[in-house]
């Protein structure tokens, strides 16, 4: 079996490293593009494909993403509808986000912006303690990521509620929402709203003037889906007129950030460079090979998504 290496904007050998290409157990790995035969190639690892990246591998049968999100491979053009693509599950990914996400909710909750501020003025001034249980805090999106980060926060002794398109059970302390009206009871109760969505065409743009209309007054948003999630401009009309204290921004529909774009010197805005988590090599590898095996043996792989949903 052959598996290609395919994206425009990653060296997908080098990313991966010489241990994963040797790791490959009986499967040879060639890079995209590939001029010979091509009729042989049954997998391909991708992120960010070309348009048409798929077109000369007639025998595909299933992409595996190097990441969690898999919208930048459901978006290439050349990608067959019988061909399954992949997610890769780590756990350490879900933990790493997790500490991210506390970060930044404890950071509103001790009000840890204004003591910077304060600290760069040389003044000295408490601004009272506000107790974890009276930040209620919401979660978008309930996948495996989700439940972590909703499952420590309770632990924290916040308030955490989660929302999914569909019902699902939620650990102890979690209280789950589903569908449009769950969303709208969800939104009603949160001062922190974080946001763990894949990007479909029915969350895209989710993040918006109404949605953050329904949040308590001096919320605070926490954003790790992907950028196409957010309207920009309902963002920064959100902080000037107060619905929103602030913002913490790890993902972005342009990256890099242009250097004149306004999020960089926003008072009320914390940037980071789409760096919350990533997912271990070690994890792609296990991910690879169980894939492998699966097509091997006539099965679906495993973590394959549903194309419908778009995760």
């Amino acid at each position: 079996m052959r598996c290609v290496l395919v994206s425009k904007s990653l060296d997908l050998r080098g990313y991966l490293g010489p241990q994963f290409i040797r790791a490959a157990d009986r499967i040879e790995i060639i890079s995209h593009p590939h001029e010979g035969p091509a009729t042989d190639v049954r997998l391909a690892v991708a992120w960010h494909p070309p348009d048409d990246a798929f077109e000369r591998y007639p025998n595909l049968q299933a992409v595996c993403s190097i990441g969690a999100g898999v919208d930048n491979i459901l978006a290439c053009p050349s990608l067959r509808p019988d061909v399954d693509v992949i997610r890769v599950v780590d756990p350490a990914q879900a933990q790493m986000m997790s500490g991210f996400v506390a970060w930044h909710v404890i950071g509103h909750q001790r009000r840890f912006a204004t003591y910077q501020a304060q600290q760069r003025e040389q003044r000295w001034q408490r601004l009272g303690l506000r107790r974890a249980q009276d930040v209620p805090v919401g979660i978008l999106g309930f996948g495996e990521i989700g439940r972590r980060v909703a499952a420590d926060l309770a632990l924290l002794g916040f308030p955490v509620m989660a929302w999914s398109r569909t019902a699902k059970p939620a650990p102890q302390g979690v209280r789950g929402f589903h569908g449009a009206a769950g969303l709208d009871a969800m939104l009603g109760q949160t001062e922190v709203l974080v946001n763990l969505l894949p990007l479909t065409p029915e969350t895209k743009g989710i993040l918006n003037r109404k949605t953050f209309a329904r949040m308590y007054r001096g919320g605070y948003l926490i954003q790790v889906g992907r950028g196409e999630h957010l309207v920009e401009a309902d963002l920064l009309a959100a902080l000037e007129d107060g619905q929103l204290a602030g913002a913490a921004l790890d993902v972005f529909a342009a990256e890099p950030l242009a250097p004149r774009h306004p999020f960089w010197r926003h008072p009320r805005i914390v940037v980071t460079p789409h760096d919350a988590c990533e997912v271990s090599v070690e994890a792609i590898g296990a991910t690879f090979r169980a894939t492998a095996e699966a097509i091997r043996a006539g099965r679906r792989p495993p973590h394959s998504i549903d194309r419908e949903r778009g995760y």
